[in-house]
């Protein structure tokens, strides 16, 4: 059976653009395997250290990223070589036995759970990259004649990427669609041209951006690719919130939902805002009633224009909030 992920939303102006993020939740779909059952996403569990407690986590903890899916992973490493960033090593990822890419040693584990950890089996011998490489050619044969599969028997679904495993019998398709499709027929036509087990996985657009890669607008690789590959969810209010346009053009991203580092900033956004007073919040000062016209939580200021027609900016610090009301404290004097 092939796995089956989604996470579409309805687009409808702004509100198209937001997404609920995490990472493609499974949803298991249609489709025979080489007639030999489930083509199932536990894959990791094996050898994964699942039995370890959560208060006991090993030490040192690695962070590995997965080359064909960009997805990392927390793993531990219980033999006596030394591990070296960037170094290829073999692990039990959730698709399946696999290479991948050491990016370090973990300094702080926040909201690690042992059941999400893999167990690094062995450094990558010059046999396993060799492998990987041939690999390489036989995954783009295998897309482009998964695509042709797909137009062939008009599909409506977008084939994202093809990948081989290291040393199981079984590959991997990568698409996206608007909804749910039935691929029970395109398997079995792959199955019958492979000669092996065949998995397709429904990703969504912001998944297929963090897979793929590419350029964002600020000119550095997308966050998603670059930075992080857990989608967290994005929301208009955010944008609100950091004083940005709400033009879709100038907030979202080559996926067409909210740009990622919204929600890397906004946390700082909504702390200097508690100490700031919001938009047409009303106060006095100098015996005149002035309210607010503008709110830079980044500098720590804020813009009040009074009714005797003079528009005063004012540092956070001045400001009081006391029983419901803000009040504005007299400069001290140096």
């Amino acid at each position: 059976m092939a796995e089956y992920m989604d996470e579409h939303g309805n687009d409808e102006d702004l509100r198209g653009l937001e997404d609920e993020g995490g990472q493609d939740g499974d949803r298991n779909g249609n489709g025979g395997a080489g007639g030999n059952g489930t083509a199932d996403s536990g894959d990791a569990a094996e050898g994964s250290g699942a039995s370890i407690s959560t208060r006991e986590l090993p030490s040192p903890l690695y962070r590995l990223r997965s080359s064909h899916s960009n997805e990392t992973y927390y793993a531990f490493w219980t033999g006596s070589e030394v591990l070296e960033p960037r170094m290829s090593v073999v692990a039990p990822t959730r698709y399946g036995r696999d290479i991948c890419e050491l990016q370090g040693v973990v300094l702080e584990a926040v909201r690690v759970s042992s059941d999400e950890l893999l167990k690094i089996e062995r450094i990558a011998t010059p046999e396993d990259l060799e492998h990987v490489a041939a690999n390489r050619e036989r995954e783009a044969k295998a897309f482009e004649l998964c695509r042709q599969k797909i137009e062939a028997r008009r599909l409506p679904m977008k084939l994202v990427t093809a990948h081989y495993l290291l040393d199981e019998p079984k590959v991997l398709f990568f698409f996206s669609a608007d909804s749910r499709v039935d691929f029970r027929e395109l398997v079995k036509d792959l199955v019958s041209v492979f000669k092996m087990r065949i998995e397709l996985r429904q990703i969504g657009v912001r998944d297929e951006a963090r897979v793929t890669g590419g350029c964002g607008v600020c000119g550095r690789v997308l966050c998603c690719h670059g930075v992080s590959d857990k989608l967290t969810p994005v929301s208009i209010k955010m944008a609100k919130d950091q004083n940005l346009s709400l033009n879709s053009m100038k907030i979202s991203g080559p996926c067409g939902r909210l740009l990622c580092c919204l929600a890397y900033e906004y946390g700082f956004y909504r702390d200097a805002r508690r100490e700031l007073p919001a938009e047409g919040v009303r106060f006095q000062f100098d015996g005149v009633l002035f309210r607010v016209i503008e709110v830079n939580a980044l500098g720590g200021s804020v813009k009040a224009a009074g009714e005797d027609g003079r528009v005063l900016e004012f540092l956070a610090a001045r400001f009081l909030h006391s029983e419901g009301r803000w009040s504005v404290k007299e400069p001290v004097a140096e």
